[in-house]
């Protein structure tokens, strides 16, 4: 039993360092070396997160030389914000997935913790809004967690469930109305920006490096890949299952609140409507970078390339006057892709 528990630990430690290998450098390889280490990956998933990498390059390339619009700096800043609120939810559910499970409330979560945080801020200040909006996120994703990991719920139902009760919930709170109007203090936060960066943008790319360093650096992050891919030989090799998973999900749910605190900011207004479509982007944006669902690997950075290749897609599609009716077909397109194409080489491997 003690060889399966600690097979299923050094399975995640080397998840946890194939998830990050675009992160790392190749200390003591030569650039042939590196770069065919980077053709031939040692994993399926590794295969689908460098292709998918190396498309969104020459798709960037090519429109850089293409379109000067593009190339813009005000539009490549534009893209980051575009890409910011549902890439900090894509981080949360980039932490669930490699656990096994993953959250289709987070949308509805993102949307609540902005209602509370304009509501309260009405009662008590901005400050404190934000803090309401962020515990009320951590207490759903906990809740979540909570009916997984303890009743033994299946992510889907569990979730989905929390998402129409949230809505429902919330709806008949404000009567689906927006609560509005806000404190100026709202704009100033969702308006400011350094060198052009906002603070969407900032708060996105602090997420990034903060997870990053979660899966890489610390005991947590090896238990997230290790639940993902044993929870029996986790359990068995001392790994505290249930606490990890509901900790994830709490971690899932902050991302959401904070996700939903930045479009309050940004639209100066509480919107019960909000964030609807958010759940199936930040799946799509982790399973296009490369993460399989079944869980226990992929890093950040799948998240990352997922979500930047479709905000870029959406991008050059308002550019070129493109229908955005299109954009879920394409979005779906690139998912059957990626799903598929991970799924050939895993068989091809066995």
């Amino acid at each position: 039993m003690n060889v399966v528990a600690n097979g299923a630990l050094a399975r995640a430690r080397g998840a946890n360092r194939r998830g990050s290998t675009s992160a790392v450098a190749l200390e003591g390889a030569d650039i042939p070396v590196a770069i065919l280490g980077f053709l031939k990956p040692k994993t399926p998933a590794m295969a689908v997160q460098r292709a998918m990498l190396l498309l969104l390059v020459v798709a960037v390339i090519g429109l850089a030389i293409a379109n000067p619009v593009f190339r813009s700096p005000a539009n490549l800043l534009n893209i980051i914000q575009q890409a910011s609120m549902v890439g900090v939810i894509a981080c949360g559910m980039q932490l669930m997935i490699i656990s096994g499970g993953f959250d289709l409330s987070v949308g509805a979560t993102a949307a609540a913790a902005g209602c509370l945080a304009a509501y309260v801020s009405l009662q008590m200040g901005v400050p404190v809004g934000i803090v309401a909006g962020l515990v009320l996120g951590v207490a759903i994703g906990s809740v979540n967690g909570s009916i997984i990991s303890k009743i033994g719920v299946n992510p889907f139902v569990a979730t989905f469930g929390t998402q129409a009760v949230i809505t429902g919930v919330m709806f008949a709170m404000t009567n689906a109305r927006p609560i509005a109007p806000l404190p100026e203090a709202w704009r100033e936060l969702g308006f400011y920006n350094i060198g052009g960066l906002t603070t969407s943008s900032m708060v996105f790319l602090a997420t990034i490096f903060a997870m990053y360093l979660l899966l890489r650096f610390t005991l947590f992050g090896q238990h997230i890949y290790a639940v993902g891919s044993n929870k029996i030989a986790s359990r068995r090799s001392g790994v505290r299952v249930d606490p990890v998973i509901i900790a994830v999900y709490a971690v899932g749910g902050l991302t959401a609140a904070i996700a939903g605190i930045l479009l309050t900011s940004i639209a100066g207004i509480g919107s019960p409507q909000a964030g609807t479509t958010w759940a199936l982007l930040s799946i799509a944006a982790v399973v296009i970078g490369g993460t399989p669902l079944s869980g226990g690997a992929g890093g950040i950075s799948s998240a990352v390339i997922g979500i930047f290749a479709l905000t870029v897609l959406n991008n050059a599609m308002t550019l070129y006057s493109i229908s955005a009716f299109w954009q879920p077909a394409f979005m779906g397109a690139a998912v059957l892709i990626a799903v598929g194409y991970e799924a050939s080489r895993r068989r091809r491997k066995a």
